[in-house]
This record gives structure tokens, C-alpha cells and sequence, in this order.
């Protein structure tokens, strides 16, 4: 009879850590994306009203319009600056998530490789006692033919 795996429990635990780190690394590459999107949209803006600014000035522009165009380019700079913050955090949370999916998929490795030596071994004790049992049948076979042998030339 096999033995169970003892440490299927921690294998188990270590599946579920291993799923969930999958998810969080998932959830924070979606977050890096949309952040990094965002960061590309803003800078995309901020080149078109430049431009704008650029024609109007061109074309001539009065002073109170040019204040007001300067003073929406800061605003558009510091909301840049925020997000330019945003997707550096972005990028290291989703770093340390790869650090724990990492560790997760090597914990798990693991576990099944021990696993599998387990399972070896269960299978190399069924085969010996199956060989055992064989060999015990098979002396047994040859000791009764031998005792109906000798029985006959009596």
C-alpha cells in the first residue's frame, strides 16, 4: 500500500500563492498599462495645446490670452508630473509582484518535485513487493511440485 504524500497540504498552500501572485501580477500589469496610457494621453495633449499655442502666438494673440495659455501648459505640467510619479510606483509594484509570482513558481516547483520523487519511490516499493510476492508464489508452486514429485517415486 502507497503511502500518501506528506506534504500535499504545503503543496496545496503553496498552489494557492502561486494562483494568487498570478492574478496580483496580472492585476498590476493591467494597472502599469493604464497608467502608462494615461501618461501618453496627457503628453500627447500637452504636445497638440503647445502646438496650438505656437499657431495662435504666430497669428498674434493678446497678452491675457497668452497668460491663459501659459498658466494651462503649468497646469498640464504638474498633472504630468503626478503621473510621470504614478507609473514609476506603477513599475515598482509591479516589479515586487514579479519578485513574488518568482518566489511563488519556485515554492511550487518544488513541492512537486518532491512530489515526484515521491511518487517514484511509492512506485519502486509497489514493484519490489509485487517482485516479492511473485518470487514467494513461485517457491511456493516449486516446493509443492517437488513434494508431488517426490510423492510420485515413492
Amino acid at each position: 500500500m502507497t503511502k500518501p504524500f506528506s506534504l500535499q497540504t504545503l503543496m496545496k498552500l503553496a498552489q494557492h500563492q502561486n494562483d494568487s501572485a498570478t492574478s496580483r501580477l496580472g492585476q498590476l500589469n493591467r494597472q502599469q498599462q493604464g497608467a502608462q496610457q494615461s501618461l501618453d494621453t496627457l503628453l500627447e495633449y500637452r504636445k497638440d495645446y503647445q502646438a496650438r499655442l505656437q499657431e495662435a502666438a504666430r497669428n498674434g494673440m493678446n497678452p491675457a490670452d497668452w497668460r491663459n495659455f501659459q498658466q494651462f501648459i503649468n497646469k498640464l505640467d504638474d498633472v504630468i508630473s503626478q503621473q510621470l510619479k504614478l507609473v514609476e510606483q506603477s513599475k515598482a509594484s509591479t516589479q515586487a509582484g514579479c519578485n513574488e509570482f518568482d518566489a511563488a513558481r519556485r515554492k511550487l516547483k518544488s513541492f512537486d518535485m518532491l512530489q515526484q520523487r515521491h511518487i517514484k519511490e511509492q512506485k519502486k516499493i509497489a514493484e519490489k513487493s509485487e517482485q516479492k510476492t511473485l518470487d514467494e508464489h513461485t517457491s511456493r508452486v516449486a516446493a509443492y511440485k517437488m513434494s508431488n514429485l517426490e510423492e510420485q517415486n515413492k
